[in-house]
Formats: C-alpha cells, structure tokens, sequence
C-alpha cells in the first residue's frame, strides 16, 4: 500500500511586518505606555463651597446718658455703653469708633461741651467741661476697671476724645470667629455751674469690619 507523505510548506514572515511589530512594541516600552488590563479604575473630584463673610453689630442703649447736676467745683459722670459684635469670619473683626459729624464737642442750640484733650494714645484727665471716652485695656488707658457714677467728684480716670471720621480710633481687634463678643465703651462728662443748663448730645458711629 502506497502512503503519501504531506508535503510541508515552510512559513514565511515578511520581514516588514516584523519589523513594524517589533517597532511598536519598542515604543510602547519607551514611552511607558502599556496597554491596560481591563479592571477597576479610579478618579478623584474635589467639591467645594464657598461660604460668604457676616458680621453684626448691636449696642445696648442707643442713647447713654451721662446727666449731670453741677457745682461749683464740679462734677463727673460717666456711663457705659455695650457693644456687640458676632462673625463668622476666619480672621475675625475690627471694632472701630469716630465721630458720626463734624462736631467733637457735646451740643446744646449754640452752647457746647468741648471734647477732653486726650487721645486714645495719650488720654487725658477730664477738666470741668470736658466729656470723652475710655475702652480699658485699650491705648494709653490703662487696665482699669473703670466704674460708673453720678456727679461724683472729678476724679484721675483718663479719657480721649472721639476722633472724626477720617481718622477713627481701633477699639479691638480680633483673629477667629466671634458670638456675641462683648466691647464695653465708657463715657464721661465733668462740668461745673459755667455750663448753662440743657441737654447737651454728639453722635457717634461704632463700625465692626471682617478682617
């Protein structure tokens, strides 16, 4: 019995396919880039949110009274006011405090109650007829503690007087958030029986800032 033996063609690669292949594949390793294994993949996303700067401000009285009854050698009195500030600013708050007019003097028709000497770097002690303001802790006023009277004797405590707008006094500043973070203001007035009768007023303007 006759067997045919299969005759066998031998495999031929073109040699510009090698070429190409191998080519590929030695850029791929170069540049590092791999083909991915198909599996699980991550990505990141930031959020944010910004949140926007408040900051309120609320005093006591709205009006602080420092009435007085003269003598002849004269009287002090002095009253406080309570200021209030809250914010929820990183950086805190800036409390500031200036004349809401033109006018330093305390005001009655024409007659007036001239501003003390002082200022917050150097206050001064009030002489009769002479009003002003004090923060302690503050300037040159000293720690205090300072105290309300009525018609009492005028006494060492010192004073400045309230600065004009354009140039206003810095009460407290602060560097984190604050919730009901209290100032507290002192006012004093010393007069003597030259000062003709009435009620004598000046406005002033507390202004707290976001730092």
């Amino acid at each position: 019995m006759y067997v045919r033996t299969p005759t066998l063609t031998p495999l031929t690669i073109d040699k510009r396919f090698l070429f190409v292949v191998t080519g590929l594949v030695t850029t791929l390793l170069l540049t590092g880039i791999v083909p991915l294994v198909a599996g699980a993949q991550t990505a990141d996303t930031t959020i944010s949110s910004s949140i926007g700067s408040t900051i309120s401000l609320l005093t006591s009285n709205g009006t602080v009274n420092i009435d007085a009854t003269p003598t002849g050698t004269g009287v002090q009195t002095i009253a406080s006011d309570t200021v209030t500030v809250s914010t929820n600013d990183a950086g805190g708050y800036t409390l500031k405090l200036n004349e809401a007019g033109a006018s330093s003097a305390l005001t009655h028709n024409t007659d007036t109650i001239p501003a003390v000497s002082g200022s917050q770097a150097s206050p001064a002690a009030e002489t009769v007829n002479t009003w002003g303001y004090r923060v302690d802790g503050v300037g040159g006023f000293g720690a205090g503690p300072t105290s309300s009277g009525s018609n009492q004797a005028i006494g060492a405590v010192k004073f400045a007087a309230v600065p004009a707008a354009a140039s206003p006094d810095t009460l407290k500043t602060t560097a984190t958030t604050a919730a009901n973070d209290v100032t507290t203001v002192w006012y004093g007035v010393a007069v003597d029986t030259s000062t003709p009768s009435g009620t004598y007023t000046n406005d002033v303007t507390y202004t707290a800032t976001a730092n």
